[in-house]
């Protein structure tokens, strides 16, 4: 444990109606609080806070992403509730605009009510890392 093991996430909405409306119903967070400077959600242990502005300046890169266990019913259930994912030029994806990274991971990106790139990755299974240890025989 860290004095840093608690993040806090940030984005910002330029309507904070909207924006609540699509992290909560549509990506199902926990909501929290209508607050003046931001709207608040649990996100498992994190909290993350949508500050209210006039204009939002998003980011063409990933702001926010989640760790799934299985992209593909994640990215049917979320096109189901309305999402629409992004393809990007240069990159293999596949028609749910799933992407398999070298990693060996499968990614896909969509954005909020506000432009921010949010996305989803189901990394592959963990490996052992390092040598495996080989029983010795005892000298005959």
């Amino acid at each position: 444990m860290t004095l840093l093991d608690h993040p806090v996430l940030f984005l910002a909405t330029a309507n904070a109606e909207r924006s609540r409306a699509f992290y909560e119903r549509v990506l199902g967070l926990a909501f929290v609080a209508d607050e003046p400077p931001a709207l608040v959600f649990r996100v498992g242990d994190s909290m993350l806070r949508i500050q209210k502005v006039d204009r939002v300046h998003s980011a063409p890169y990933t702001a926010l992403g989640w760790a799934v266990s299985n992209i593909r019913r994640t990215v049917r259930d979320l096109r189901a509730a309305g999402v629409a994912f992004q393809h990007y030029e240069g990159l293999e994806q596949d028609d749910d605009g799933i992407w398999h990274a070298p990693s060996g991971a499968f990614v896909a990106w969509f954005q909020d009510p506000d432009g921010h790139v949010l996305s989803l990755t189901q990394f592959p299974p963990r490996r052992p890392s390092g040598p495996t240890k080989r029983r010795r025989e005892p000298p005959s």
